[in-house]
Order: C-alpha cells, then structure tokens, then sequence
C-alpha cells in the first residue's frame, strides 16, 4: 500500500511548556483511517500539524499530493456568497461572460478545462442535501449545520488527495450526518476523520489509536477496533496478575534469602567467640561468608526489581477503564407518577406542543430533529429558562437541565466547591465521597473547573446536577456527547445507567441513544411534536 502521508520525528510542545508529540513517526495511506484516543491525546493538534496550522518544534510532514482540511469549528465569512465559499465564483463568472458573448482571453484562461465546475458544484450540494441553497445565496442564510457541509462541498470540489476531517459530525443533526456518512463511505483517496461518532467510524477501514504520543493500528472499523482492544487487555490484565504472581514470589524469596543469611551471621559470630578454629581460618571463612552474602542478597534484590519491573509494565499496558459507578435511590420515580406535563405549549421562534403531553413515571425519552428544529427552545423552556409564548410546561419533580455550553459551572471554583453550591447542605466529606464515585479522587476535587478538559468539565456538570439536592427525579441533557470522546460518553452510559429517575436526552448521536434504554422517541419537525421510532429515522430524505 503506497503511503500518502508521513510524519517523521513529529514533536510538538504548547508555549507554557505542555509536550503534546514526542518524535512521532507515523505513515498514512490510502483508504479510511479513524483516528482515535482521550481528549487531550493529541488528534486535532497532528491534524493542524499535518496542515501547517501549527508548527512542529521539529520534525517533518511530507504528503504526496494536496490536503484538504475541515475543521473542528467552521467559521466562514457570512458575507460570502455560496459560490465563493465553494471556491468557484471566478470561474463562474467566467463561463457566464463566455455564454453571454464575452471572448475575452481571460475568461478562457480562468476556465481551463473546468467547463462543468456549475453542474459539478451543484451535484456535490445536492449529494449533501444542500440542492435548495443555491449558489448565489449568502453564508449569513444558512444554519451552523449547512456551513459545515458547505465547507465540505468545497473540499469535495478541490478533490483534494488528503482529506483531513476533525469531528465532522459535532454540529450536523441526523439528517445530515447522514449525507456525511454517504460522502465518507464513497471518499476514494486518503481519509483522515478525527471523531466520536461511532456510526462515522464504523464506516473506516482501519483505526490508528493515538495514546499516550504513539499510534497503534487496527485492522477493520470501530467495531472490530473494541473486539481486538478487548483482547488485548484481557491479555493484558492476564499479564498482570502473572507479575503479581511473580513479584510476591520474589518478595517470599527474598524475605527467606534474609532469614537464612541472618541465621548464618549468627551461627558464625557464635563460632568466633567460642574460638573453635583458629584466628585465620574463621577470618577467612567469615570475609567469604559476607562474600558469599552479599552476592546472595544482590541476586534477590536484581530479581524483586526485575519483577517489579515486570509488573509496572504490565500494569502500563492495562488501559484506564475507570467507570463513574454511582448509587442515586433519591433520583428514584414510582410508575406511572406524574412528571411533566405540557398543555398547548408554544415557543418562542415558533415551535409547538399542541394538546396534552405527559411524561410520566422513570421514562426515558429522546429528543430529535433538524437543527433549528427547537428542541434546545424547549428545554430551555421546560427548565424555566425561557418563558412561552403561550401555554404551559410544568414540572412535578425536581428538575435538572445541563445545557450544551455546561455553564452551570463556574470557571473560577473547585469541582468540589461547584457541587456544593447545588448542594449547600451537605458536608466537605459527602461531597467528597460522592465525587470519587465520579472519579474526582483527593486533589482532583480540588481542581480549578477551568483547568478541566471537555471529558472531565463534563462530568464534573454531570455530578453537579446529580449530586444537588434535592435530588433530580428529572433530568433534561442537550446534545450531552458533542465534544466527548469514546471513553467519556462510554462513562456518561455508564453513570446514566444508576440513574431511576426520568431523563430527557437531545440528541443526534443515535447509538448513545440507544444504549440509554429509550422508550419513548419524540420528533421535534416543522415546528410540531410527534411520537417516532428509530426505524422511522433510518431514512434521511
């Protein structure tokens, strides 16, 4: 397989001295790769690397052909029109000036050999849902989700040899994920996706796991990325409990090695003061005794450190699979209680609820629909955020809501002074205790909020609105994995399992939803509320 992008001696430091890549020697070739790893490992920094928008403290980056790259967050001018966005509004010109009778050498020479860039742009906006936009539309007209497929719609046009893609999908709803999926599945050069998203990276051909500032490769998709991870550390934590074995064995030996030799000091000072043998033989028989004893001992003490050697290395290959494993019976809703209800709600922007809906008992309910659909609006509205315009929400329990932008911390405090803000009657040491469920252990409580990174920020909400008391018997998330790597959303599933209360969850990821234990859909689409099924949304059209 001919390599497409290499990255030699790759090492990368933050100003205020953070190394990120240490000599990183890595080479990508054709087909679809996923990369993967921890926030904070390090992916989206290689791929600004590999693009030039950071400079490598050395090392090199060599791609055979161009690179095309979508970034993170996508910021385009909102004055642009579609056709400059899309890099073709000069040979569209162009070509117009030619068909209304200008034969200008100019017009010719801007064309080149690109006679159907209209058709081929307005094909590739179509590919991704984007037909009804047209090319003479502003960027300032289109929503966040169309930007991001505008600006992909570009890089399909270059045809670029490279395609960099970091977390494509964080911004799109289903219906445009799926468009992206399509794009992705059909690429036929060298892919590069950065992502969370495990229906994305089920469709790679292979995983390069960055941990740790190495990457390790995967044959086939995500999927088979996890059954391969889980034999590995099966083997790995067997590994362990080998060294273990191994290093108390030695500890035996070494303790027994110790008893013997202090035995023989003694037997031979006794020696010494009875005078037995002469002066000079029990001289000599002492130095080789100590002799004898010191390279004994050495031994020992080479094997203990060799097996403790061993066992750290062990323990190193051993991932950290640290789950939030939490008891909450307080969050608890009996059947059938009465939790929310909706009477003929309208919203703000124009959504609406008519009629009667309730949520009763310990439901699990997904939220979905288009951006700009309004299920944030009513959230928000439901959490008392925003009044309605008309109708009512009202709640019958204790409510919780974690908003997308988690700004229900305060930057400046502890994790362990913001939890005790939502619950002012507990003790430093319930907290405490309660956060290292979380995985906020000793001098991680006392952690500057700002200081955390997504995955722990998160969770740090996360505890915040679960540990608040009085406990949440309803518990409202939005968009709650945009930004989460595999780990942390796995950790989210994990803590939103021992949870009994009533949850509502906004979301476009649907295998998150699904492992929620859903059991109500509801679709939020022009601006009405309606019961769906996941079956349902399997079509994107």
């Amino acid at each position: 397989m001919s390599t497409s992008l290499t990255c030699t001696s790759l090492s990368f430091t933050w100003p205020d001295g953070t190394p990120v890549l240490d000599g990183l020697d890595v080479a990508f070739g054709p087909g679809r790769t996923g990369l993967v790893g921890v926030n904070g490992s390090g992916k989206s920094t290689l791929l600004k690397l590999i693009v030039g928008e950071l400079t490598p403290s050395d090392g090199t980056v060599k791609a055979a052909g161009d690179i095309g790259y979508l970034p993170q967050n996508v910021t385009l001018d909102t004055a642009l029109r579609v056709d400059e966005a899309l890099g073709i509004a000069a040979r569209r010109a162009a070509l117009h000036a030619i068909e209304a009778g200008d034969a200008a050498v100019e017009h010719f020479e801007t064309v080149g050999d690109d006679w159907d860039v209209e058709e081929r742009a307005l094909a590739t906006l179509g590919e991704l849902g984007l037909g009804h936009i047209g090319l003479d539309r502003t960027v300032g007209e289109l929503s966040g989700g169309e930007s991001v497929l505008l600006r992909l719609a570009a890089l399909l046009l270059l045809r670029p040899d490279v395609l960099l893609l970091d977390e494509p999908t964080n911004n799109l709803d289903l219906y445009a994920r799926r468009r992206l999926y399509a794009a992705v599945a059909s690429w036929p050069g060298v892919l590069i996706v950065v992502s969370h998203d495990r229906e994305l990276l089920e469709l790679v051909d292979q995983i390069a796991d960055l941990r740790s500032g190495e990457i390790t490769w995967y044959g086939g998709n995500f999927s088979a990325y996890e059954d391969a991870l889980a034999v590995e550390q099966e083997a790995a934590e067997r590994m362990v409990r080998v060294a273990e074995a191994d290093f108390r064995k030695q500890k035996r030996e070494l303790a027994d090695a110790q008893v013997k030799l202090a035995r023989r000091k003694r037997y031979g000072q006794r020696m010494w003061d009875q005078k037995r043998e002469p002066k000079i033989v029990m001289g000599a028989r002492k130095r080789a005794a100590q002799e004898s004893a010191g390279k004994h001992r050495i031994m020992h003490e080479e094997k203990l450190a060799e097996a403790r050697e061993r066992l750290d290395e062990a323990v190193e290959a051993v991932r950290d699979d640290e789950e939030v494993r939490i008891d909450l019976p307080y969050t608890a809703v009996p059947p059938g209680r009465n939790v929310l209800t909706l009477r003929d709600l309208e919203l703000a922007y124009g959504a609406r609820v008519d009629g009667l809906f309730d949520l009763r008992g310990p439901e699990r309910i997904a939220l979905i629909g288009r951006n700009g659909a309004g299920k944030t609006t009513l959230l928000r509205t439901v959490a008392g955020e925003l009044a309605p315009v008309a109708g009512e929400a009202e709640t019958h329990v204790p409510l919780r809501f974690l908003p997308q932008r988690l700004d229900v911390l305060d930057g400046e405090l502890t994790v362990a002074e913001n939890v005790a803000r939502f619950a002012p009657g507990a003790t430093n040491n319930r907290i405490r205790a309660r956060l290292a469920r979380f995985l906020f252990r000793g001098a991680r409580a006392d952690q500057r909020v700002a200081t955390l990174s997504g995955g722990e920020r998160f969770r740090a909400a996360l505890a915040a609105l679960m540990l608040a008391e009085p406990a949440p018997q309803l518990l409202m998330l939005d968009e709650p994995t945009n930004n989460l790597d595999m780990a942390s959303v796995h950790r989210l599933t994990t803590a939103l399992e021992s949870y009994e209360g009533a949850l509502v969850v906004a979301s476009h990821d649907l295998p998150f939803l699904e492992s929620l234990g859903i059991t109500r859909w509801l679709l939020l689409e022009e601006g009405t509320l309606r019961e769906t099924t996941p079956e349902e949304l399997g079509d994107p059209a």
